[in-house]
């Protein structure tokens, strides 16, 4: 089989199991995508898909981390819990990487519950910060699969034009 193919064999591969990544905690997904996306490009040359397509491409990515980073964070603010609550979100999303989908389906939440019993005693408060940070989460889950979207999006259009 010619070279090319296989270029974009692996590029198809990359993508798809970037798309897995927005679940699968083992796979960094919009990373993945980027990496297709630019073994894509490089199965032309990068006669279509130029430096400035690749930039804009590695903004989005980088823009994929900006939300997952925030959006429980985010969450928690809206019912206005604490700033430790806030905290305990953004830590117990990170940390709940480690512990395979129910870490990460959980960590933000128990982080926002565990910060927001930090500065007050009242359960039903923590247990708000604790639904909103997961809220939060899904909502980050959203906006990474938009922005990932629009990554092969934009590779198309660059592509056609």
């Amino acid at each position: 089989m010619d070279a090319t193919i296989w270029l974009w064999i692996l590029a198809g591969v990359l993508v798809v199991a970037g798309f897995v990544g927005v679940i699968a905690p083992v796979l960094p997904g919009a990373p993945l995508v980027l990496a297709g996306l630019i073994v894509a490009a490089w199965a032309e040359d990068f006669q279509y898909v130029g430096v400035w397509t690749l930039i804009i491409l590695g903004i989005l990515t980088a823009l994929t981390f900006v939300v997952d980073a925030i959006a429980s964070a985010m969450g928690v603010k809206r019912v206005g819990a604490s700033k430790r609550a806030m905290w305990g979100a953004l830590i117990g999303t990170t940390v709940g990487v480690f512990f395979g989908l129910t870490g990460i389906l959980l960590g933000p939440c128990l982080g926002a519950v565990i910060g927001e019993l930090t500065v007050t005693r009242d359960a039903k408060q923590a247990g708000r910060a604790g639904v909103a940070a997961w809220i939060g989460f899904i909502v980050g889950t959203i906006g990474k699969l938009a922005l990932m979207f629009t990554m092969v999006g934009v590779f198309i259009v660059a592509r056609l034009i």
